[in-house]
C-alpha cells in the first residue's frame, strides 16, 4: 500500500488530493483552491485532508507536485510547498510536468500526443509523449506548434488555445487537476525515481532574454 499527496497550483484554479493504492478509488480526498487563493489555502487544506484521514506527514509514500508550466506564482506556490512538507515529514517529492499530465487524459497511450498550453505573448509551451515518455517540451509560436504537431494528435484544456489552434482541430479537454497526476506520479514512486529537493526548481519552459531580444545578425553582401 502507497499513501500519496497530490498538488497542482499551475493553472486557473488550484487542487489537492490524497490517494492511497489498494483502494478502488485510489483517490480517497480531493479539494479545489478557487481563483488564485492557492498560496493562502493550500497548506491549510493539506493539513485539514491529512488530519481528516487520520493520515500523518510520515505515513506519505510520496509528494507528487505539478511545477509548471504554467503562472508563476502558482508553481512556486506548490513547489515551495512540497519542499518545506518533504523536509519537515522526510518523504520524498516528484516533480511531474503539467504538459505531461495534461498529454495523459486523452488516455491514448499508443499514439503521439503534443499537449498545448497557453503561455502569452502569442505563444505556446508545447509537450510531446508518445505513452508517458517525454519526446521534448518547448516553448514555440503558433507557426511551429502547426509543424511539430504533424502525425500526432493535439490535446488542450484551455479555450484560448484551442480558438488560436483551431485549424489544428485539437481534442479539448477538461483542466488537469491534483489527481490526474496519479498514474505518472505511481511510475515514478515503482521506478524509485525522487527529485532531489534541494535542486528541484520550476519547469517554466521560458527562452532567456538573450533569445528574446536577440536580433538577426546581418549577411554581408
Amino acid at each position: 500500500m502507497m499513501r500519496l499527496l497530490l498538488m497542482d497550483t499551475c493553472g486557473s484554479e488550484g487542487s489537492v488530493a490524497l490517494a492511497e493504492t489498494g483502494r478502488e478509488p485510489a483517490i480517497i480526498a480531493s479539494e479545489r483552491l478557487p481563483g488564485r487563493s492557492s498560496s493562502e489555502r493550500l497548506m491549510p487544506t493539506v493539513r485539514r485532508l491529512l488530519e481528516a484521514n487520520g493520515w500523518r506527514l510520515s505515513d506519505l509514500t510520496a509528494i507528487a507536485v505539478v511545477h509548471g508550466p504554467g503562472s508563476f506564482t502558482g508553481v512556486r506556490v506548490g513547489l515551495s510547498a512540497a519542499k518545506g512538507l518533504s523536509e519537515a515529514g522526510g518523504v520524498p517529492v516528484i516533480a511531474v510536468s503539467r504538459l505531461a499530465v495534461l498529454a495523459g487524459l486523452t488516455g491514448e497511450s499508443d499514439v503521439r500526443v503534443n499537449a498545448v498550453l497557453d503561455a502569452g505573448r502569442g505563444e505556446f509551451y508545447i509537450g510531446e509523449y508518445e505513452g508517458h515518455r517525454r519526446v521534448r517540451e518547448e516553448l514555440m509560436e503558433k507557426v511551429e506548434v502547426g509543424n511539430a504537431s504533424v502525425g500526432g494528435s493535439i490535446v488542450v484544456c484551455e479555450a484560448t488555445v484551442a480558438n488560436a489552434l483551431a485549424e489544428l482541430k485539437p481534442m479539448v479537454v477538461k483542466e488537469p487537476a491534483a489527481e490526474d497526476a496519479l498514474a505518472l506520479a505511481l511510475e515514478r514512486v515503482a521506478a524509485a525515481e525522487f527529485d532531489d529537493v534541494a535542486t528541484l526548481d520550476a519547469n517554466y519552459l521560458r527562452r532567456t532574454d538573450a533569445q528574446i531580444f536577440a536580433k538577426p545578425k546581418s549577411v554581408a553582401s
